[in-house]
């Protein structure tokens, strides 16, 4: 039986034998390398950490262009270490699946140490402490999700432990962006030495969100005389600290049990499924889709491994902007949440096996290909149609990435307004295009009006996904019955179109208002209304042929 270890990892043939590629490059001397000379730490320790930049790194390694390795650290799960690293050597078990149902499976031993941010372990936090001190060190990554970055409460206030940490000053800190803070002042009384804090998280401009975290809690200190001002220069000059803007796409998902027992059938012993006690779902291997993107602004204070020998891509601040923007508002977020609220209505609960619904497919395939690539922003260092044709017909068909409807409907009304609006606005500033042209993308928006009602297109009752808005938004429609005509039903649903708050704009005013509160009623006229809505605008209205 094959085990994930150091020990484990010196039977080479039976490793090979199972189909399994191991690390290429000196481990021990990468490690003491590290040890001594630290370039790179990470913070957020979970899948998309270890199925994606950490085997970006390992690549640099295999290759002799890198010669240290990778710090994990923990934040808020310390489990995360305890149980997923340290029992494993910190290595981890990558298995890379396409459509076709083949597994690519590679070990990644880039990471050379695992350790949390807990002041209670003496050692762990000792080791943190004394990397941030190092003149070595280039950058601290982090994936940390949108809500680490995050100060305040709903109501504007901090977060208690926010509070806790402004109070308690930088020698006792919790939260993420406190403690970078507090990191961030240990090498500014060391020497002030330059290096760069890099947001990987899948938000719109995460380097804006870290950089304004660290220097929000860095701030609040000065303010009460708990560090100097020279420290809040430090963090501000361009010349010593950045914070470049990227976007990284790679969906990995929760531990597998096909891909679980994939592994055991192979042979490779020790592949538990985890679930820590703050419900993170962990295991020594990482199942994750083979497409992968990330794109990082160049701007390295005092160097940077290079990754983009690891098809990584480096570029200037205004294209990463651009990538994100085709991204999110044109060739997968909107397609990802017409198929989130449509498939939570049609009992749905994998999104490969929406893609295999051929009025489901071509609904996206018009947001896509008929409405989105004539407005799409174009960063000019990837083909957006080719990036579309990806998302369709690998991505998202992908049978083996269990990602839900359910998952993805998660804060829709956080969502709309950048992933339909954007579109809509562009399609109002076109001379050449009207927005009333547009039918899948209304389409969507009504959909999302009709999920918010909570009944499926049986006329069963569902659990909806969390999202702040949910109550306001569902006291709006709590009204409005299945097979409701009237004007009831329409002035209800009129109150959420109207809504700038949620659109960035009245929909009234673009022309389409109209068109989705129809198309909003018609869904109401019984059980399978929500189908034969869907039938009508997208097979009979959609182009005979399609691009792609």
């Amino acid at each position: 039986m094959l085990r994930l270890n150091r020990a484990g990892l010196s039977d080479t043939q039976a490793w090979k034998a199972a189909g399994i590629q191991l690390p290429g490059f000196d481990y021990d001397t990468v490690a003491q390398n590290t040890l001594s000379a630290p370039e790179w730490i990470h913070f957020g320790a979970g899948n998309i950490f270890r199925g994606f930049v950490a085997n970006a790194h390992q690549k640099l390694l295999d290759s002799g262009k890198a010669n240290t390795g990778i710090i994990a650290a923990e934040t808020f799960d310390y489990e995360m270490i305890d149980k997923a690293y340290r029992p494993y050597d910190n290595l981890t078990l990558l298995v890379l699946m396409n459509a076709r149902g083949d597994l690519i499976k590679k070990v990644i031993g880039s990471i050379t140490e695992a350790i949390t941010a807990d002041q209670s372990r003496e050692a762990d936090y000792t080791r943190l402490i004394e990397v941030f001190e190092n003149p070595s060190l280039q950058l601290a990554s982090f994936t940390i999700t949108e809500k680490g970055y995050s100060l305040f409460g709903p109501g504007g206030q901090y977060l208690s432990v926010v509070e806790q940490d402004l109070a308690n000053g930088p020698e006792q800190p919790v939260h993420a962006m406190s403690i970078a803070a507090s990191l961030a002042y240990r090498r500014y009384l060391k020497g002030g030495y330059p290096m760069t804090f890099v947001s990987m998280d899948n938000c719109s401009h995460n380097g804006d969100k870290l950089k304004h975290g660290i220097l929000t809690v860095a701030k609040e200190w000065a303010n009460k005389g708990l560090v100097e001002d020279g420290f809040i220069a430090y963090l501000e000059d361009e010349r010593k600290i950045t914070f470049p803007l990227t976007m990284i796409d790679k969906i990995t998902p929760r531990p597998s049990q096909s891909v679980q027992a994939a592994l055991l059938e192979q042979g490779i012993g020790g592949m538990d499924v985890m679930v820590t006690s703050k419900n993170t779902y962990t295991a020594p291997f990482v199942n994750a889709e083979v497409s992968e993107y990330l794109v990082i602004e160049d701007k390295f204070t005092n160097g940077r491994p290079a990754l983009e020998q690891a098809g990584i891509i480096f570029t200037d601040r205004d294209t990463v902007n651009q990538v994100e923007t085709m991204k999110v508002t044109t060739c997968l977020n909107p397609l990802h949440t017409a198929l989130a609220v449509s498939g939570c209505l049609l009992g749905y609960t994998l999104i490969a096996d929406e893609m295999k619904d051929p009025v489901l497919r071509r609904f996206v395939e018009m947001i896509g290909y008929t409405e989105g690539l004539p407005v799409v922003v174009d960063p000019g260092i990837l083909s957006p149609k080719q990036f579309l044709d990806e998302v369709l017909q690998e991505r998202f068909a992908n049978p083996f990435i269990p990602d839900t409807p359910q998952r993805i409907a998660t804060d829709t009304s956080q969502k709309v307004g950048i992933r339909f609006g954007e579109t809509i606005k562009a399609y109002v500033r076109r001379d050449d295009l009207d927005p009333v042209q547009l039918n899948a993308i209304p389409l969507a928006i009504a959909v999302w009006c009709r999920y918010l009602l909570g009944l499926d297109d049986e006329g069963q009752a569902f659990t909806l996904s969390p999202d702040p808005l949910l109550e306001s938004l569902q006291a709006r429609l709590q009204e409005v019955t299945l097979g409701d005509k009237g004007q009831k039903a329409a002035a209800a649903v009129q109150s959420i179109l109207h809504d700038e708050a949620i659109f960035g704009m009245d929909l009234y005013a673009t022309g389409l208002g109209g068109k989705m509160e129809t198309m909003f009623t018609e869904m109401l006229a019984g059980p399978h209304a929500v189908r034969a809505t869907l039938e009508k605008y997208v097979v009979q209205e959609a182009p005979t042929t399609l691009s792609g």
